[in-house]
C-alpha cells in the first residue's frame, strides 16, 4: 500500500476546501490569504484570459447579511474609479449560495512590508501623497474609509500605490439605488449595514483609528476621520528615516489632533502640505519665522547661493589682484 506524504494530504485538503466555480468564467489558481468577510483567491479569467482576484465569503449564510456586506464593498468599489484604487470587474453567486466579486489581482507589497527598503523620505512622501491622492477622491465619492493602515496599502512593482480593503468603509451620502436592484432590497441593505455599525460599534484597527471612530460615534464621523489614520500612516513612514524635518511632523501631528476641528478639513489639503514640502515651500501646519524662513530659503536655493559667493569671491579677489 502506497501512503500518502503530508504534502500530499495537505494538498488534498487545501484543493476539497476551494469553492466550487462551475458555471463562472473563472478557474481557481490558489488562495492568497482571508480578508475581512472571506478568503481571497487567485483565479483566471478564462473569457478574457487574465488573472484576477475572486473575494469569496467563507461559507453560506442564512441571514444574507454578509453577502449584503460583501456585495456592498463591490459596489463601494465599482464607484470608486481611480488608478490608486483596486477596480472591480464583475460579481455574482456560485451554486452553494455564496456570493463573491472579481477585482484586479494586485501584484506587489504591502506598504508595511516594502518600506523597509524606501531609505529616502521623499520617496516615501511620494508614495505617501499617491494614498492621500485615493483617499481625496473616495471622499469626493461620499466614501470614507475607515481602516486606513500600513497594512491595506499595496505598492506594485512600478510604483503604483493602491488602497485596498474597503470592507468596513462608511457611505457618506447614498448615491440612487442601481437599477438592477428594487427599491426596497437598496432600504434593505441599508438598514442591515446601519444595524451592524450603529452607534457603539467599533470598527478600525487601533492605533489608526480616530478617537471618535474609537468611541464608537459611527453617526459623527467625517473625512476627518480618515485624515487621522493618514496621519498614523505618516508618523509610521518616518520611522527608520533618521531626523524628522519638523514641518513634515507638523503635518502628522496636524493630522493626528484629538479634535477632529483642529486637523486638516480634508485628504487633499494634507496632501498639498505634503507637496508643498517637497517642493521646498512653507506648509500650513508649521508656521514660519523669520529665521526659519531664511534656513528653508538658503536650503532651497543652495546651489544660487553657493554660486554667486563664489562669484563674489572671484571678483573680490581679482579686484586686489589688479590693484597690486
Amino acid at each position: 500500500m502506497n501512503w500518502l506524504s503530508d504534502d500530499a494530504i495537505s494538498r488534498l485538503q487545501a484543493a476539497s476546501a476551494l469553492p466550487d466555480l462551475a458555471g463562472t468564467r473563472y478557474r481557481i489558481i490558489h488562495r492568497i490569504g482571508s480578508g475581512g468577510m472571506g478568503a481571497v483567491y487567485l483565479a483566471e479569467d478564462a473569457v478574457l484570459e487574465r488573472r484576477v482576484a475572486l473575494k469569496i465569503l467563507d461559507l453560506p449564510e442564512d441571514s444574507g447579511e454578509l453577502a449584503t456586506r460583501l456585495l456592498r464593498e463591490a459596489q463601494i468599489l465599482a464607484r470608486l474609479e481611480h488608478p490608486g484604487i483596486v477596480p472591480v470587474h464583475d460579481a455574482g453567486t456560485l451554486s452553494d449560495g455564496r456570493v463573491f466579486y472579481a477585482m484586479k489581482f494586485v501584484e506587489g507589497q504591502r506598504l508595511d512590508r516594502l518600506i523597509v527598503s524606501v531609505g529616502a523620505l521623499s520617496d516615501r512622501l511620494r508614495v505617501f501623497q499617491r494614498i492621500c491622492d485615493a483617499v481625496a477622491f473616495a471622499h469626493a465619492r461620499g466614501i470614507l474609509h475607515r481602516d486606513l493602515k500600513p497594512d491595506n496599502i499595496m505598492v506594485g512593482p512600478f510604483g503604483e500605490v493602491l488602497v485596498m480593503d474597503w470592507g468596513i468603509a462608511k457611505i457618506l451620502h447614498q448615491p440612487a439605488a442601481p437599477a438592477a436592484i428594487s427599491g426596497d432590497e437598496a432600504r434593505d441593505a441599508i438598514s442591515r449595514d446601519t444595524l451592524k455599525t450603529g452607534h457603539g460599534t467599533i470598527l478600525g484597527t487601533p492605533g489608526y483609528m480616530a478617537p471618535e471612530q474609537a468611541r464608537g460615534e459611527v453617526e459623527n464621523l467625517d473625512e476627518r476621520a480618515d485624515v487621522y489614520s493618514l496621519g498614523a500612516i505618516l508618523q509610521f513612514l518616518l520611522i527608520g528615516c533618521g531626523a524628522t524635518p519638523r514641518p513634515v511632523a507638523a503635518i502628522a501631528l496636524k493630522a493626528m489632533a484629538e479634535d477632529p476641528a483642529g486637523r486638516y478639513a480634508s485628504a487633499s489639503e494634507m496632501g498639498q502640505d505634503i507637496a508643498r514640502f517637497l517642493d521646498g515651500l512653507p506648509v500650513s501646519a508649521y508656521p514660519e519665522t523669520i529665521l526659519r524662513k531664511a534656513v528653508r530659503w538658503g536650503s532651497r536655493y543652495q546651489l544660487a547661493i553657493v554660486l554667486v559667493l563664489t562669484y563674489l569671491v572671484l571678483r573680490i579677489v581679482l579686484l586686489m589682484w589688479f590693484r597690486r
